[in-house]
């Protein structure tokens, strides 16, 4: 009788074991599609089309050590697809157009592709005012005292500082109470003006206006003083998709 309950308890096991792996690899395969569909992360400069960008990344990490203002992060499982790629979050640190583009030097496979040469080359996305109605420039409200805490907290999280993140924090200080242009003084490519501009607004204000010749670094949506920044990047969006076609 106990040689039974055993031989029993041993099949349910091994046949409850099975049925979960089963539901846990169907589902898998139930919702990886729809995984894969919202993908839609930011990804470093010379990124090819996402389904190339995750068939030839090998995950080695070379751009991330490379980068001098450690925006590049790699996707952890709580992403969701494409585990172990690399990507950047503008709402902590934004890309900074290195004008060597040493992340596409350190990239092996071609997953970043080496024709992006300087930072006019970098087409990540474009750069859009998503709510406006917060945008502190087009209310005529003053940057505030607290708005670098962000890039600051970040900053002190980093092991290894360099010269151009402390240059960075230098070069963003000294806006508190006066009318915030940080989404514009802050892009950095050559040709700023090119990309981004501050306007005058039918309010009376100034707001943002966005040109073709931004690269959708996100430097701007990293900067933007409002709790929920009021500018953000499209990820792999053109200029003409975004403006253009939109009307």
């Amino acid at each position: 009788m106990a040689k039974k309950v055993q031989t029993d308890r041993r099949e349910f096991i091994k046949y409850s074991t099975l049925g979960i792996l089963g539901l846990v690899m169907g589902g898998g395969i139930v919702f990886s599609p729809y995984l894969h569909g919202k993908e839609n992360r930011l990804r470093p400069p010379g990124a090819v089309p996402e389904k190339e960008f995750l068939a030839l990344c090998i995950k080695c990490g070379q751009c991330l050590q490379v980068c001098p203002y450690h925006s590049i992060k790699l996707a952890d499982i709580a992403k969701g697809y494409g585990e172990g790629t690399p990507y950047i979050d503008a709402t902590q640190r934004g890309c900074y157009a290195c004008s060597a583009v040493p992340c596409v030097l350190a990239c092996p496979s071609g997953a970043l592709d080496h024709s992006c040469e300087k930072p006019e080359d970098i087409h990540m996305g474009v750069a859009v005012l998503e709510f406006p109605d917060t945008c502190l420039a087009m209310n005529n409200t003053p940057v505030p005292d607290n708005y670098l805490d962000k890039m600051k907290k970040f900053t002190d999280s980093v092991n290894n500082v360099t010269e151009l993140e402390l240059q960075l924090l230098d070069k963003m200080s000294g806006y508190e109470g006066k009318e915030c242009t940080l989404c514009a003084d802050i892009c950095p490519i050559p040709s700023p003006l090119s990309a981004i501009s501050m306007v005058s607004d039918a309010g009376g204000g100034k707001k943002p206006e966005i040109y073709d010749g931004c690269i959708g670094c996100g430097a701007c949506e990293e900067i933007c003083p409002t709790q929920k920044p009021s500018i953000v990047v499209k990820p792999r969006v053109s200029y003409e998709q975004q403006y253009e076609q939109q009307g």
